[in-house]
């Protein structure tokens, strides 16, 4: 998911442990077991560090674990929740601080990255939601990594990902990346505790939406939204209004904009997705949508608008409003209902699309307000696969119900159907590459059981024996993967597993 993670090096020591078991040869390929020959006994065998190494302990999560694996059909997949589900509070709780004057205070990396993303952080924590009214660890953790987001958004609401106070300088400190300054000038916007500096709009969804969830789980009535978050005594409404008003911000058009653009980047790299043009990216007309620069993935743009990060945000800014509401921040809340009815506005006029793969109307994945569109889809949530996953429509709807049915086929550019399984990759990875998240996104979708038990059987492979989720596998090699330390994929499966157990414990329950 994210640039640093190209290439990344070696397998960490308990997945060669895991091979040496297995009596097989191993091989680092970018970061990856490249051979497979793996013996039953031995495939996903538990992954979870020593108690006395994890992070972070919950009593909730561990009960769940313990309640929910003896019960499984499969033990393999059983196995493979035994070891996602935690895999986050195990191994990236970077710091968790409990006292001070801006505590609790929480900094979650994405894994083998020691950043945090915005985004990548709050989907971390997501399938743990549900425990915090339970387990006043997990209350505790998550209302620091509301405040610790509330604060990134305060530095700076252009940048995906921020690193620890203290650390050494970014590996992207030379990204020219700018701010309009006085007289039509521009100065450098890398700060100090910036890790990267990439605007996407679901980075500022994923604060909303994780801050709403948060809101809803642990009840209005405690400090997490009502302290300061920072030294300058700003609290979550101040970040919350100044995410509302970078997305208006971002609505107006190129020529609107003009010279002197709100949000410059441009990279000197040999990944052409890890740049926009001219600084900019493709120009936009104006659509009541919100304008990014770079996808879920960190990649650029092909057109402005992103029609399923636009989705994301009506709905965050929808439930963002009735967290401002309760705080007394009525202006703010109307604000933001206004901007999503825009921006929903905006999808239905420019993003449903014709496609003469499809019987009816779909969803485009990018359009540029000119009468452009661009249909693919990408495996990083959001995604239009998975768009129901965050409730701006069911998976029902005939209009995503067409376009789920496009975008499982080859008329999506990044649709891989291989020996391993079919699903969804992008251009982060490039052809061939499924990514697990995909594979997910699909059963969570899924109308019937069969698909479900198909997709669980395909994630199951796709781990490599190595009990975890990875970035992406090659689709006729399960071994060729990215990223063997990747919470995000271990908690979006886990959530996954969570889900089922509830909804249709049938498939995975004996």
């Amino acid at each position: 998911e994210h640039s640093a993670g190209r290439g990344n090096g070696a397998a960490p020591s308990p997945l060669r442990k895991a091979a040496m078991r297995a009596g097989v040869c191993v091989i680092l390929a970018m970061g990856a077991l490249a051979t497979m020959p793996w013996a039953a006994a031995d495939c996903n065998p538990p992954m979870r560090p020593p108690a006395n190494q994890r992070k972070f302990a919950s009593q909730a999560v561990d009960s769940i674990i313990a309640s929910y694996q003896p019960k499984f059909k499969d033990a393999q997949l059983g196995q493979i929740f035994a070891n996602a589900l935690p895999n986050t509070l195990d191994t990236t709780v970077f710091e968790h601080t409990t006292s001070g004057e801006l505590a609790p205070d929480t900094f979650i990396i994405t894994g083998d990255i020691t950043a945090m993303w915005l985004r990548d952080s709050a989907n971390q924590v997501a399938p743990y939601m549900r425990f915090v009214s339970q387990d006043s660890g997990l209350f505790s953790l998550i209302s620091g990594l509301v405040r610790r987001q509330a604060r990134q958004v305060l530095v700076d609401p252009y940048a995906n990902a921020h690193q620890l106070e203290g650390s050494p300088p970014s590996p992207h400190t030379d990204d020219s990346t700018s701010t309009p300054a006085f007289a039509g000038t521009r100065v450098g916007a890398m700060g100090p505790t910036i890790f990267e500096r990439k605007f996407e709009i679901d980075t500022l969804a994923n604060f909303l939406h994780l801050s709403a969830s948060f809101f809803a789980a642990a009840g209005k009535d405690q400090p997490t939204f009502g302290a300061p978050v920072n030294a300058a005594g700003q609290t979550w409404a101040d970040a919350a209004e100044l995410v509302i008003d970078t997305l208006r911000t971002q609505q107006a058009s190129s020529e609107e904009e003009g010279g002197n653009p709100p949000y410059l980047f441009q990279r000197t790299t040999s990944q052409p997705t890890d740049s926009l043009q001219f600084g900019r990216g493709a120009p936009a007309a104006r659509t009541g949508m919100i304008k990014t620069g770079f996808r879920p993935s960190d990649d650029a743009h092909t057109l402005p608008f992103n029609i399923p990060g636009n989705a994301y945000v009506v709905v965050a800014l929808r439930e963002a409003a009735a967290v401002l509401s309760a705080l007394g921040r009525a202006d703010s809340a109307a604000s933001a209902l206004a901007l999503a009815d825009e921006v929903n506005a905006g999808i239905l006029a420019f993003g449903v699309v014709n496609h003469p793969g499809a019987n009816g109307t779909v969803l485009a994945y990018e359009v540029d307000g000119y009468g452009n569109s661009y249909f693919m889809d990408d495996a990083n949530l959001p995604s239009l696969l998975g768009i129901p996953v965050y409730g701006w429509t069911n998976t029902t709807d005939p209009l995503y119900m067409r376009t789920r049915a496009l975008l499982l086929s080859k008329a999506n550019p990044y649709y891989f159907s291989g020996s391993v399984g079919q699903g969804t990759g992008g251009p982060h990875d490039g052809l061939d590459r499924i990514w697990p998240m995909s594979m997910v996104a699909r059963a969570s979708t899924a109308l019937s059981d069969q698909e479900v038990l198909s997709v669980l059987e395909q994630l199951k492979g796709s781990t490599a024996c190595t009990g975890l989720m990875h970035e992406s596998i090659n689709k006729n090699s399960a071994g060729s993967y990215t990223r063997p330390w990747f919470a995000w994929a271990n908690s979006f499966f886990g959530g996954l597993i969570l889900d089922l157990a509830e909804t249709r414990p049938h498939l995975i329950f004996a």
